[in-house]
Parts: structure tokens; C-alpha cells; sequence
């Protein structure tokens, strides 16, 4: 039975004798994803844990942020004023501290279903920890870990009331995950449901927003409520940007659109804006890179024109993305959670504006019945078809001191309906569908800015209703297929075969580089809806130990995504067209948008497989994949339309060429003999110009005191002389 009210306190530590009262000394907690982590709460759990052997702890998680620290002493110079003006404000998560330094106590364990990506490369414990799991299955795999206390950041609700909350960042696996522990609790587990309010978390309504009476515990401190962890903003290097291009020439007006985090995403995010807001300079980029007579796909798939009807977003995250998507006016096709309803409207016998069409249309469809009857009304009232002005009496239509006959029959009953009764656009219809959010700074800001009608166009859910189709109590598999229309669901990947595996998530000595997370649902779920498409992006080479390497590869020890599910890849050098394609057609394709350093090497290995043919020889226009020619076609077509930061930058103009010089150095010195060279070039290079001084100042350089800083301020100077102002910031 749930309480009438929770217990609200004021003190983490209070809160934490609480749960131990409840669930006993073996506590095993789940926390959200990312951004959703009850930081005060945890921080004393596990602070009582490490005071106290007797209790034992297990958290169970996924991404536990940290302020990023640096690994060299150069590094450590460049963030730490950066990360102090960006997360000064906010408390560190004690135990992802000590789980990064490999020093937590025997009696405390933490598993992760998904890291931050290539954090815990090297540590054995979290190596070893890791639960390997589908999105969708991290609730099943949750409560098999025997989780007994479920504990979250929310957000109080706008106006102070204490009846509800909000889920915000973090619905995902939390509204699927609550009945789950109830039910356990009324089989006689004790179990502890805990709130922890944030003021800075913005509140967002529908299915995030629940009864504060679901939780047993509600912290709330407001003098101690902390800024939200951002993530900084990712410089698009050029080559990003033409794999944006070629994966926003895929989109289809009044489709779907999923897309991640990170630059690619960001640069596909960008591109589609330049599609819909500057189409003329879209439509030269398109012809220089003369994208349908060499990728045929995107004629079939795809478009060219602006956004007409707009796109829908679906998707695992809410990246920043879809706000610059939305205040652009290209994510604009809204769904409803009707099945009915939508499936009439992709036919497009209705539409937005209401006429009495709208009632014949429903009539012959049989979803609303002649004359009118109460149920009708409700239901035609919900999604604004009829005004909030009409009741029902009697069997009448009351408007204001009118009434109405509801008959549709009739043509005097009709005249009257569309003057007094009808509403003016459909509502209630949903822009974009979340699972879980994490950004920037501004990205929660915009959030929190939202307007109440923008606010209600917006749902953060269950990812168990966005990552797949079978039926969920928030919509059943027709309902989903009828909004997910022209699904395009687009992911990076890290390297991929050219059998058509994609490797995303790990390495082939075993160890986990992040986690499968979502990306095998949107696979095969393109695979099941009608003209929906799975997109893998990925850059064509790596820079490892020195070496450039290829990230199209022949073979690999690892597999996140069979060859079976394969479909679309896209690097830099344009796009592979897999989905019903033979092996041969496949391990071309792919050798195809490979950069042209390896693809002699690749072609051999296909040939002695005997998956080519031993005669094909690679065309003179699939040699000219180099970076040389990426740089001239940015040239040539790129005219200040592809900058590294198109939605704002957390770094200073300092910064970011300092950053730059840190890249190259850390380059140069990634192998024994690179790293002699560069400080035998340090120490003989000439004496410090003034132009340098801001920046060696930034740094804490401009008067060294002993041998590790002046060894610093060389090498610094040697690389802030070799960077060119024209490239690219990292």
C-alpha cells in the first residue's frame, strides 16, 4: 500500500538512518542514469558505508559524472580553472571518486551498465563490475541484482505544491522500475522509495510527473540545492560535418529522428538546420559533393527540400539538439496517443486545423458516433476538436447559454456546431519523446525557460516505451508505429567490419570502452518499421599511439551489432548502403567510404576471403578519400557554413587555442621516440615572444619555479608555435 504522504527531512544523514531502518544493513541501490543521481543522499550512504564495515552497500548505475581532472601536468594546468568555473558549485559523487582512484572499501561495490566512455579502460574493479545490458533490459537486470532501494533527484513542482513531482531528467528506467519495487514491497521485501528535490532541475510534466506519495522519503534541503553536472559543448571537426551532411540527406519530411550525443550528432544536428533554414547554401553543398548520382540512397530515403511538416523526436536521450531543432522550426510534426487519430492524420485526411471535416472524417471512421454522445465529447475535447466551452446535458450540447443539437445529420445542427463548438487546432499532441537528458548549461536552462504549452508538447518516459515496439502501458505497438513514420535512427559507432558488424561498445580483449545502452534497440527496431532506417556514423581513421588507423577494419574480435541488422554507414567519405545488399556488394560498399590509405589493404583481405571478386580493381574515384580532399570541399562548398562550435562554446578564446596546442603535443609525444623528440625540440627553441604571455599566464607559466615548470612552459611554447589559427579546436 503506498503512504498517505512520504517522510520529508531535511538531513541526508537522517535520511539515510531512515532507509537502514527500512531495508536493513544490506542495502542495495539503484540509481538513474547520468544527470538524475541524488548527490547529497548518496554522498552520506555512502560516507555512513565507509565509516561503518557492518553495512554493506551496492550501487548499481549507470555514467557517475566527474568533473574531468586531466592526466599530465600541462592537462591538469588547462582544466582546472575550467572545470572549477563549471563545476565549482557542485558536490562531487564521493564513491565515483574513489571508484576512479580504485579505492573503495571492501564492503562497498558499485556496477555500472554503461560507463562514461573509455573511463574505466584501465580499472580492473569497475572492468569486472560492469553488467552487460540492453537499455530496455536494465530493469529486469536492476531488480536480479536484488535492488531494495530506489533513489533519485527530482524536481518540486513550480508552483510549491507538495502533491507532485517531477522524473525530469531521469523517467527512463525510474517509471517502469516503481511498480516493480512496490509490488515486491507488498510481497513483504522491504524496500525504500527516495526523492532527493533539486530547484535547479527543471520540472517537465506528463509521464515524469508522479504523486510525491510514490516515494517513502523525500530529502529536501533547498540552501543546499546544487547547479546540474553539464557537459561542455564538443568542437565538429570538418570531417564531422560532412558526416552530419550526408546523414542529414537522409532525413524525410514528416519523419522521426533519433540522434545521440557527441559531435556527430551535433554536426547532423546542424546540417539539418542548414537544410531547412539556409537551403540554398544546403543545396550547393549537396551538388558539390554531387550526393545522389553517387549515393542513390538518399533519392529513395531521403530529401532535399526544407522541412515543410516538420520532423518528430524519438529518442533513448534529449540531447540539446532537439531544442535547436525545435526553435528552428524543423522539429514540428507532433503525434498523438491515439492510434486512431494518427493513423488519419499521416493518411492526411486530417489535419491540424479544425473544420467539420474533422467530425465526418472521425464519423466514417467510426470513432465518434452520430448524434454525438458524452463519451464523444470528452474524447473530441481532449485533443481540442471541440472547445472547452461545450458540455454535455441531456443529450445536448450546451455552449456557454446555447444549446446544440449533436446531431451531424443535420444542417442546421452542423452551421451550429462550427460556430459555437468547434475548436480551432488539434492538442495535446507530443513534439518529442525522452527517456533521459543530459547537456549543456544552456541546453538546462532552455529547459527550464520552456513555455506551458511548449512544456506539454515534450515527454520524458519510459525508455521501455521509446526503444522498442512491443505494447507499454504509455502506447501499444500499432500506436508506435503509426507515429514513428520515416523512423531515421542515427548512432556513432567505433569501428565496423566490412562484413557489416559494428563495433560501439567494447574492445576484443574484453574490456568495455562504454556499453550497448540503446543502440541494438533503435537497430532492430528500424529493421521492423515500415521505411525506417538505422544509421551508423563513424569517422574512417583513429589517431592510436602515434599511428593513424582505420576504423573500417576487415575483422574484429568484438561484435554490438550483427551483421545481420546491417543498413546504413556513413563516414566523411560519404554513405554505405548495406540493408538486402550481397557480402560482396557489402565489403565494397564499405571499402568504398573507407579512407583511402587502407583500402588497397582492404581489398586484399576481401579478396583472398573470397568475398570480391579477384579481378575488381578499386575506381580512380574512390582514391581520392584524404583529408587533403575533405579540407577542399569545406573549401570549395563550406564558406563559413560549418563552424567548430554552432551552438556555443563553454571555452575561452584562450582556451581553446590552448587546447589546440595540448591536442598537437599530446599527439606528438604519444610514442617513446615522438616524446624525445619534442623535448629536445623544447629545450633548444628561442626565447619567449610577448604574443605568448596571456596564454602562458592562463596556464600558471609565466614565471616557472622549478624544473617540472619550466620543462612545462617549453614544451607549451613549442606547440603553441607549431599549431596553425586555421585549424580546428579540440
Amino acid at each position: 500500500m503506498l503512504p498517505d504522504s512520504p517522510s520529508r527531512l531535511s538531513d541526508p544523514e537522517a535520511c539515510v538512518d531512515a532507509i537502514i531502518a527500512r531495508v536493513g544493513r544490506e542495502i542495495t541501490v539503484g540509481l538513474p542514469l547520468g544527470l538524475g543521481k541524488p548527490i547529497r543522499l548518496v554522498n552520506a550512504l555512502y560516507r555512513r558505508a565507509c565509516g561503518d564495515p557492518s553495512l554493506r552497500l551496492h550501487i548499481v548505475t549507470a555514467i557517475s559524472m566527474l568533473a574531468p581532472k586531466g592526466g599530465s601536468s600541462l592537462e591538469r594546468r588547462f582544466l582546472e580553472p575550467f572545470t572549477q568555473r563549471l563545476y565549482g558549485d557542485i558536490p562531487e559523487l564521493d564513491y565515483a571518486v574513489d571508484v576512479a582512484a580504485e579505492k573503495l572499501p571492501d564492503n562497498v561495490r558499485v556496477s555500472e551498465f554503461f560507463f562514461r566512455a573509455g573511463s574505466f579502460l584501465h580499472n580492473r574493479t569497475q572492468q569486472q563490475n560492469y553488467v552487460c545490458s540492453n537499455y530496455t533490459h536494465a530493469v529486469r537486470d536492476l531488480l536480479a541484482q536484488g535492488v531494495n532501494v530506489i533513489a533519485q533527484m527530482v524536481a518540486p513542482a513550480p508552483d510549491g505544491s507538495e502533491d507532485t513531482v517531477s522524473l525530469s531528467c531521469n523517467p527512463d528506467l525510474t517509471l517502469d522500475l516503481i511498480p516493480a519495487i512496490q509490488a515486491a514491497s507488498e510481497l513483504g521485501q522491504p524496500v525504500a522509495l527516495v526523492a532527493e528535490l533539486n530547484r535547479f532541475l527543471p520540472y517537465l510534466g506528463r509521464d515524469a510527473a508522479v504523486a510525491s506519495t510514490t516515494f517513502d522519503f523525500v530529502l529536501s534541503r533547498p540552501q543546499d540545492d546544487y547547479p546540474l553536472f553539464s557537459v561542455p559543448q564538443m568542437s565538429i571537426s570538418p570531417a564531422d560535418h560532412l558526416i552530419g551532411f550526408y546523414a542529414s540527406t537522409l532525413l524525410r519530411d514528416g519523419g522521426t529522428l533519433q540522434v545521440g550525443i557527441g559531435s556527430l550528432g551535433a554536426a547532423l544536428v546542424h546540417s539539418t538546420i542548414l537544410r531547412h533554414t539556409r537551403n540554398d547554401d544546403w543545396q550547393r553543398m549537396h551538388a558539390v559533393l554531387d550526393v545522389t548520382a553517387r549515393f542513390p540512397v538518399t533519392a529513395r530515403s531521403g530529401g532535399v527540400e526544407p522541412f515543410r511538416e516538420g520532423l518528430y523526436g524519438c529518442s533513448e536521450m534529449l540531447v540539446d539538439g532537439f531544442v535547436h531543432l525545435w526553435k528552428a522550426g524543423v522539429l514540428k510534426r507532433s503525434v498523438y496517443d491515439h492510434v486512431g487519430l494518427q493513423t488519419l492524420i499521416n493518411e492526411g485526411r486530417i489535419g491540424p486545423d479544425i473544420t467539420l471535416d474533422t467530425l465526418d472524417t472521425l464519423r466514417s471512421a467510426e470513432w465518434i458516433d452520430s448524434p454525438l454522445r458524452a463519451r464523444d465529447v470528452n474524447w473530441l475535447q481532449r485533443y481540442g476538436i471541440l472547445n472547452d466551452r461545450v458540455t454535455f446535458r441531456g443529450g445536448r450540447l450546451v455552449v456557454d447559454d446555447q444549446t446544440l443539437d449533436p446531431d451531424l445529420d443535420q444542417p442546421e445542427a452542423r452551421e451550429r456546431l462550427e460556430m459555437l463548438a468547434l475548436g480551432d487546432r488539434l492538442k495535446g499532441g507530443v513534439l518529442i519523446h525522452g527517456g533521459f537528458y543530459l547537456g549543456s548549461a544552456d541546453f538546462y536552462q532552455a529547459l527550464r525557460d520552456l513555455k506551458p504549452e511548449q512544456q506539454a508538447q515534450l515527454c520524458m518516459t519510459s525508455v521501455n516505451f521509446v526503444n522498442h515496439l512491443y505494447d507499454h502501458r504509455f502506447g501499444d505497438q500499432k500506436l508506435k508505429v503509426a507515429q514513428r513514420r520515416a523512423s531515421r535512427f542515427v548512432n556513432s559507432t567505433m569501428m565496423y567490419t566490412l562484413s557489416g558488424t559494428a563495433v560501439s561498445d567494447g574492445l576484443d580483449d574484453g574490456r568495455v570502452v562504454s556499453g550497448v545502452g540503446g543502440q541494438y534497440n533503435f537497430v532492430a527496431m528500424a529493421h521492423e518499421l515500415p521505411d525506417a532506417h538505422s544509421i551508423l556514423t563513424l569517422r574512417s581513421t583513429r589517431e592510436t599511439g602515434g599511428k593513424t588507423v582505420s576504423n573500417i577494419v576487415f575483422s574484429y574480435g568484438h561484435c554490438t551489432i550483427p551483421r545481420h541488422l546491417r543498413d546504413i554507414v556513413i563516414t566523411e567519405y560519404g554513405i554505405a548502403d548495406l540493408r538486402s545488399q550481397s557480402d560482396e556488394a557489402v565489403y565494397l560498399a564499405l571499402i568504398r567510404i573507407a579512407d583511402s590509405r587502407f583500402q588497397p589493404g582492404l581489398l586484399k583481405q576481401a579478396q583472398r576471403a573470397g568475398k570480391v571478386a579477384a579481378d575488381f580493381r578499386l575506381p580512380p574515384q574512390w582514391c581520392e578519400n584524404t583529408p587533403a580532399a575533405v579540407q577542399r570541399v569545406m573549401a570549395e562548398a563550406g564558406q563559413g557554413l560549418f563552424p567548430a562550435f554552432p551552438f556555443g562554446c563553454d571555452f575561452t578564446d584562450t582556451e581553446l587555442t590552448l587546447g589546440k596546442a595540448l591536442t598537437r603535443l599530446k599527439a606528438a609525444t604519444a610514442t617513446r621516440r615522438g616524446k624525445l623528440t619534442t623535448v629536445w625540440s623544447a629545450l633548444r627553441a628561442p626565447a619567449v615572444d610577448d604574443t605568448l604571455q596571456p596564454l602562458l599566464a592562463r596556464m600558471g607559466l609565466e614565471q616557472p619555479t622549478c624544473l617540472r615548470d619550466r620543462l612545462d612552459r617549453r614544451l607549451l611554447v613549442q606547440a603553441l608555435r607549431q599549431i596553425d589559427s586555421q585549424d580546428t579546436p579540440d
